[in-house]
């Protein structure tokens, strides 16, 4: 049967009139968001020594990044869930505690397996922590002071990544890779320690059973389909595991949205997608980080192995693309309200489009990082310019008592995205540079022409024992990575085109240029 999800309203005793608890709050909950954010970039950092001390695959590699990644956002829907039923500040302490702990395995792991796990345990953790954080400020802030709060939290949420790659580069360059793990376990101690004394227990007042159907098909569908793209470069899209988990995970979404809309409870109410703000915002958010994520993974590499920079001179490289997103978000508002919400969007994306053009017509191994900076600094300003409207579109299209809906959706695409980004995009470099690299390789020995194809980390290594053979395996690893990095580019500024069609033709309309027969939400 079809029915509405019963109204979750916040009850009123839970607002904090102190404005020193606020603002320990806000630290809590900001120290724990920082800790969930610079885990997705921290290991970018350190592809070369993770390849070498696992003796790992490019393709490992990126199991390693992902699987926090992908884990993080198969799950937060349904521990958004769990913590507005069982309750914001148990669900909250119990993440940082299970992070901090996967943390600590991770900075630890003997083997890849172990590692592999680790990263999955604190996907688990952070997916309990990062919804929880801002449902906590929109219960306990009051109405005058929520949006300053949420503010913060959004800054937050933006810089930590940076804050990641630039700790993480540092750490990498002055001890080991092991100590990438210190900086998320110093925040989760932080954290912890803030949060139990200053959060309060919130929960949502809903009636009905939590929605398992719903939450199991989520995280089929999840895993699944970036399970397929991260695969199918490299197998094949008629490879039969890669068939079989795109057919699971289709199954899986068809289920899913088939559940939700007859479902009294539904875990996510698709409905709410009608209304342009939500889908056309969560579409671009999608994008957007799944190019970012792409983007991150493979300059890492690029300049630290194909450019021999360390991997603190390598985060320094990145900044531009940081620096202009951070300047563009914040003309970002009043840009969309000299042109309206839908024209920032399109140009946003068209912009992110022609950055990665750039990137790809003009990135080559001897143009060095001046082949990339262009590129870098346009998808930076067209993607500040495209996430600030998107953000507020999401939130805008649904009532008070449905942010929490809209909190979890955003996050969702945010980390959703990003997982995907880093499983096609990355798939699609490994396959690029396999076919790239093995016309190059003439004469070399089969051990190392095969160890070399595996990535550009695992090449360069090799090279070190190549003797005479070395120059050519290295010239070859680096021309291939450019090579696969340019199909990559190429890839990723189709999709950005695709959707800023799809939003010129369907996008939000706002109060600039709304009209009666505009807003059709």
């Amino acid at each position: 049967m079809t029915s509405t999800s019963p109204v979750r309203v916040h009850p009123p005793s839970l607002v904090v009139d102190d404005p020193r608890r606020r603002r320990a709050i806000l630290w809590a909950v900001g120290i724990a968001l920082m800790a969930v954010v610079a885990s997705v970039s921290g290991l970018n950092v350190a592809q070369p020594q993770l390849a070498s001390a696992f003796d790992a695959s490019q393709g490992d590699v990126l199991w390693i990044i992902n699987t926090y990644t992908l884990t993080l956002a198969a799950l937060l829907l349904p521990l958004d869930a769990a913590g507005d039923r069982l309750g914001r500040r148990r669900v909250l302490l119990l993440g940082l505690a299970l992070f901090g702990l996967a943390n600590i395995a991770g900075a630890l792991a003997p083997v890849l397996e172990a590692m592999l796990a680790a990263r999955l345990l604190a996907g688990v953790g952070a997916a309990m922590i990062m919804p929880v954080t801002l449902a906590v400020i929109t219960a306990t802030f009051p109405e005058g002071e929520r949006s300053r709060a949420i503010g913060i939290w959004s800054a937050v949420a933006a810089s930590g990544g940076l804050l990641g790659m630039y700790l993480s580069a540092l750490l990498v360059d002055l001890a080991s890779w092991r100590w990438l793990f210190a900086l998320p376990i110093a925040l989760t101690i932080a954290a912890l320690l803030v949060a139990i004394r200053a959060v309060p227990d919130s929960r949502e007042v809903a009636s009905g059973r939590f929605d398992l159907v719903g939450a199991v098909t989520s995280v089929v569908a999840a895993v699944g389909f970036t399970f397929a793209l991260h695969e199918a470069p490299t197998h094949g899209w008629t490879d039969p595991v890669v068939l079989i988990a795109l057919a699971a995970a289709a199954l899986a979404a068809v289920a899913f949205a088939v559940w939700e809309l007859r479902a009294d409870d539904p875990l996510l109410d698709l409905r709410f997608f009608r209304r342009r703000g939500l889908s056309s915002g969560s579409a671009i958010l999608l994008v957007l980080f799944g190019v970012q994520g792409g983007v991150s993974l493979m300059l890492y590499p690029f300049l630290q192995v194909a450019l021999g920079w360390s991997g603190l001179l390598a985060t320094l490289g990145l900044m531009p693309l940081a620096l202009m997103m951070m300047l563009a978000s914040g003309l970002a508002p009043r840009f969309a309200a000299r042109v309206g919400t839908r024209t920032a969007m399109v140009a946003g994306l068209g912009m992110s489009a022609a950055g990665l053009a750039l990137m790809a017509g003009l990135v080559s191994a001897d143009g060095g990082y001046l082949s990339v900076l262009p590129g870098l600094v346009v998808l930076g300003v067209g993607a500040g310019l495209a996430m600030t409207p998107s953000t507020e579109a999401i939130t805008s299209s649904l009532p008070e008592e449905r942010q929490g809906v809209a909190s979890a959706v955003n996050d969702l695409a945010r980390e959703l995205g990003a997982a995907l980004g880093i499983a096609l995009l990355g798939g699609l470099l490994v396959a690029g540079y396999r076919d790239a690299i093995s016309v190059r390789l003439d004469g070399v020995p089969a051990e190392w022409a095969g160890a070399a194809s595996e990535g550009i980390a695992t090449a360069a290594a090799i090279a070190t024992e190549a003797g005479p053979r070395a120059a050519q395996i290295l010239d070859a690893a680096r021309v291939a990575f450019v090579v696969g990095w340019q199909q990559t580019m190429w890839a990723g500024a189709a999709v950005l085109g695709a959707v800023a069609i799809a939003i010129l033709v369907r996008g939000p309309v706002s109060a600039v240029d709304r009209s009666p027969s505009a807003d059709a939400s």
